[in-house]
């Protein structure tokens, strides 16, 4: 028996994994915010019918945008390799 997450016509999903290490609940929904607003901005980068599981380090909160952005552009590029 297979089982399908998804069909390629859906559009892709993102799911952040921000542990408690990261900082209490509001620094950890502030960086979830941020990585939010980011892959917003790469949106054309996400291929449609897959999900993908965003995990972030204690250090991700002390970061810039522009540290961030690059990180989740190397993320996609690595992964769109893959594929």
């Amino acid at each position: 028996m297979t089982r399908v997450a998804s069909t390629p016509g859906d559009p892709p999903r993102v799911a952040f994994a921000i542990g408690r290490s990261v900082g209490n609940a509001v620094t950890r929904n502030r960086l979830r915010r941020r990585l939010r607003a980011l892959c917003h901005e790469h949106r054309s980068e996400f291929a449609p019918g897959h999900a993908y599981l965003i995990g972030a380090r204690p250090d991700a909160n002390a970061s810039t945008h522009r540290d961030l952005d690059a990180a989740l552009g190397e993320l996609l590029a690595r992964t769109a390799r893959s594929a």
